[in-house]
């Protein structure tokens, strides 16, 4: 989708989550608070939890629209998000080397971007990312799409702390999906 249906998909209601990723809830907690990359973060649902738990989150999306609404609710909220419009697709946004604890990558499949998170996490840090899988007739995946074990393929060198596909346990999203959490070598 471009960024200006995407843009529709906001001022109509759409994709206006505000409950936090389980995944992001649950792995979050099991690390020492520090900086946080929320990538494709849309409304922000993710880096408001991560801000509200003490986190220095930059939350970025290609959406003037959904970073405008994240900046709202962090107002509202009194929360401290240093949200940013980047065009991920066209290298809007730099990941530095080795400047996160955690990199979120929710519900989006730019696969030249892996290992640009994959360099921004540091030593110990993790990466949680889950992306909606190929229907089974497109076994190669699609470019926004990936196909059965394709995430966990990219992080082969990394603990996987959390694996799985299937349905989407997510109630905003009831698809089939690939999750993965991997921590960095120390």
């Amino acid at each position: 989708m471009s960024i200006e249906q995407w843009n529709q998909r906001y001022r109509a209601g759409e994709q206006l989550f505000t409950e936090t990723s389980p995944l992001v809830t649950r792995f979050s907690q099991e690390l020492k608070i520090g900086r946080a990359l929320d990538l494709a973060c849309g409304a922000g649902r993710n880096s408001l939890y991560l801000a509200e738990q003490g986190w220095q989150v930059t939350a970025v999306d290609g959406s003037p629209l959904a970073i405008e609404i994240l900046q709202e609710r962090a107002r509202e909220q009194e929360l401290n998000v240093d949200a940013r419009v980047a065009d991920l697709e066209h290298s809007g946004f730099e990941i530095e080397p080795g400047a996160y604890d955690l990199i979120c990558d929710c519900y989006y499949l730019q696969r030249s971007l892996i290992p640009k998170m994959q360099s921004g996490v540091r030593p110990g840090g993790i990466v949680v990312a889950f992306v909606h899988l190929a229907d089974p007739d497109q076994p190669q995946g699609t470019p926004t799409r990936a196909r059965p074990g394709e995430l966990r393929g990219y992080f082969t060198d990394w603990k996987i702390m959390h694996e799985y596909e299937g349905t989407s346990r997510e109630a905003c999203h009831r698809r089939p999906v690939a999750e993965l959490v991997a921590q960095k070598p120390a």
